[in-house]
């Protein structure tokens, strides 16, 4: 079952991304109080995978009001390669033409291999016509990658 995320899935999703070798965690943004936050600002587009009774998928999308943006995407090892993360695109997706954004991005890594073969396969386009800057506001907020 796909639907919107809450911060009560929060512990599940933490818990998902903690199965995800390589998964880049920050110590802010991350957190629960940080997720909440993102939550708050963005209601409707955030989304999990629920099998089971446990959360097998999830996608943390929001949007500035012009462009949205997909975050943390990912899908538990035992249920890929079902069609899991496709259906989570397409209803994050669905929540951002409700709220009238017309123009989606993410960001993967180079290394994250499985992850651009998905994006490719699900009709994703990769720019190769811009560069991608980061400016640290909050030394703080470190990033850890889970090496599982």
């Amino acid at each position: 079952m796909i639907r919107t995320m809450t911060i009560e899935d929060y512990e599940g999703v933490f818990a998902l991304w903690m199965t995800i070798r390589g998964f880049g965690i920050r110590s802010i943004d991350d957190s629960r109080e940080g997720v909440e936050r993102f939550l708050k600002r963005n209601p409707t587009t955030s989304v999990v995978a629920v099998e089971d009774g446990k959360v097998v998928g999830s996608i943390l999308c929001g949007h500035d009001g012009r462009r949205g943006c997909l975050y943390h995407v990912c899908v538990h090892e035992d249920y890929r390669r079902r069609g899991v993360g496709k259906a989570m695109v397409v209803r994050a997706m669905e929540a951002l033409k409700a709220e009238q954004i017309s123009k989606v991005s993410l960001i993967a890594f180079t290394k994250n291999d499985i992850g651009n073969a998905f994006w490719n396969t699900i009709g994703w386009t990769e720019r190769l016509d811009l560069n991608y800057y980061d400016f640290v506001l909050n030394t703080e907020n470190i990033t850890a990658f889970n090496q599982q």
